[in-house]
């Protein structure tokens, strides 16, 4: 068995056995959620990283589902991108002009509570992507393909270098971007064959990770992204602002400095997506443009995020100021 596939299967994806492997009393044990829909998937690399009995720390708050997702909050809605009304094909959605966006799997490395896409109705009955590089030949102003999900490090190094193939075909896309969260959760899905299926891709790509906390990575991570990084492939981050796991200067600075050092460029810090069930992990914009404006006479310009939202049925995200 592969062993990134093999580390996937043993991801928590029950709360009584993640409740034990954290050692959570009774009172902690209460506070979690059986959420049916949107279940607990949790990598057993992050989970070794929360202390135990503690769900108070940034990797707990993101990644265990709690009773406050219960709450109702006046406009946070299911799909607050509106993602279905750009839908292409079953798989295929276009936002902006130029770009389009591959829903290449529904599967993901872990669940964040406060996903954005949690309610999406995914294409699962059709294998592969025929509609969607149909559609992408006949739209020769696209330039850009974006790999999102779930996550497309979810497939398989077999058919992700078979869409390379019939990407490389397309004279009109020059760039293939990469939006994942997988090597964050399980670094050992950067195997020597993805890395060979990368390098079969004729198009410049560019890898943009989510990562909203320093507590997430260790050095295994930067070995692993080093060898992204030595085929030419920029490596780009984006954070998403969270109450109590990195609203604070001190957490925003670590993790920009950490990635800078190691050669990761941080992107995008995103104003929080209202999909139901996430309002307790909501910063004000006001709040996110202290915290930036405090950090922008510490830190290089390299090192210093753009503030971001989506609003949807607009050119582009908009860049909060």
């Amino acid at each position: 068995m592969i062993l990134w596939r093999q580390l996937q299967r043993e991801s928590f994806t029950a709360l009584d056995k993640v409740a034990l492997f954290l050692e959570l009393d009774p009172e902690n044990k209460a506070k979690l959620l059986s959420h049916k829909k949107f279940p607990l998937l949790l990598p057993k690399r992050l989970a070794a990283k929360i202390k135990k009995n503690d769900l108070k720390g940034p990797i707990a708050k993101q990644f265990l589902p709690v009773l406050e997702e219960t709450f109702l909050q006046e406009g946070f809605v299911s799909d607050p991108v509106e993602d279905g009304s750009f839908r292409k094909t079953g798989k295929l959605l276009q936002k902006y002009q130029g770009r389009a966006l591959i829903l290449s799997t529904s599967v993901c490395a872990m669940h964040c509570r406060f996903c954005f896409r949690q309610n999406f109705a995914y294409e699962k009955e059709k294998l592969g992507f025929e509609e969607e590089l149909a559609y992408l030949k006949e739209d020769t102003s696209i330039h850009e393909v974006i790999l999102s999900g779930g996550d497309p490090l979810s497939l398989s190094d077999e058919a992700l270098k078979a869409l390379f193939v019939s990407l490389n075909e397309l004279e009109h896309i020059r760039l293939v971007r990469f939006h994942s969260r997988f090597p964050i959760g399980i670094p050992e899905r950067i195997t020597e064959e993805f890395l060979e299926a990368l390098t079969s891709c004729k198009k410049q790509i560019f890898f943009m990770l989510h990562v909203n906390h320093s507590e997430e990575l260790d050095d295994d991570h930067f070995r692993t992204f080093k060898k992204i990084q030595r085929l030419g492939i920029p490596i780009l981050t984006q954070t998403v602002l969270l109450k109590d796991v990195n609203d604070d200067k001190e957490s925003l600075k670590t993790l920009f400095l950490l990635l800078v050092s190691h050669g990761l460029i941080p992107y995008y810090i995103n104003h929080l997506d209202q999909v139901q069930g996430a309002g307790h992990f909501m910063v004000s914009k006001e709040k996110g443009l202290a915290l930036l404006e405090e950090l922008r006479s510490e830190l290089p310009g390299y090192a210093l995020p753009t503030f971001v939202e989506e609003a949807p049925h607009q050119p582009s995200k908009l860049v909060i100021r």
